[in-house]
């Protein structure tokens, strides 16, 4: 998913180099949204790990 965002993240750089500003905009927001997914599901994952480790 991190993967993705970045994708985004270049394909918006490379947009507004451009001049496609709508495309940018759009794609910025895309890969804005899929990094905060990733954090999101980064901590739950890390929280989970933490704790499956304080049970055994």
């Amino acid at each position: 998913m991190l993967r993705w965002s970045v994708i985004f993240l270049v394909v918006a750089l490379i947009a507004a180099l451009f001049g496609f500003t709508g495309i940018a905009a759009g794609a910025a927001s895309i890969a804005k949204i899929l990094f905060f997914v990733f954090l999101v599901l980064f901590a739950i994952a890390l929280i989970g790990g933490v704790l499956l480790v304080k049970k055994k």
